[in-house]
């Protein structure tokens, strides 16, 4: 059986229609090659309100691993990470500093990423920034993690 997951992008010109989400539908395919479940990406418009109930309908919905993409950055409507802040039970900073580490290679934009990721309840939650190739970047990094995550959260001994 495939682990849930679910993809939300934040962005108030996707939600409202007058750009197209260019970076959910990359972490969908990704998240789907990498042998997740996962249905198109939800859009809900920046800020931290939006952020937390679209997180925490996922995990409502049986999502296992969730991954945001946008909303990271330092825009005054760039609150992705306290919208997650909210939701989160514990932080995996490693996680974060990684995504920020490797994206850095492309484009040292990457370093005002303020993302989180971290665990709520029995469920795996990353914030990636909004650029496609950002996502495309980072999901292999959190692909590589999350099944131990997700089993260490389930009760499984170290592998």
């Amino acid at each position: 059986m495939l682990t849930n997951s679910s993809v939300i992008t934040v962005s108030d010109r996707s939600a409202a229609g007058v750009r197209a989400d260019a970076s959910g539908p990359v972490a969908v395919a990704a998240l789907r090659a990498a042998g997740f479940a996962c249905s198109a990406a939800t859009i809900v418009p920046d800020g931290a309100d939006a952020v937390e109930q679209a997180l925490r309908a996922a995990i409502a919905t049986g999502a296992r691993l969730i991954v945001t993409t946008g909303g990271t950055g330092v825009s005054p409507r760039d609150e992705t990470p306290e919208g997650t802040a909210r939701v989160l039970d514990r932080l995996l900073p490693g996680i974060a500093e990684e995504l920020r580490r490797c994206g850095a290679a492309d484009t040292p934009a990457a370093l005002l990423s303020r993302g989180l990721a971290g665990v709520s309840g029995d469920a795996l939650i990353v914030n990636l920034p909004g650029s496609p190739r950002a996502v495309a970047t980072g999901i292999p990094v959190v692909t590589t993690v999350a099944a131990h995550v997700l089993g260490q959260l389930e009760g499984e001994d170290h592998a």
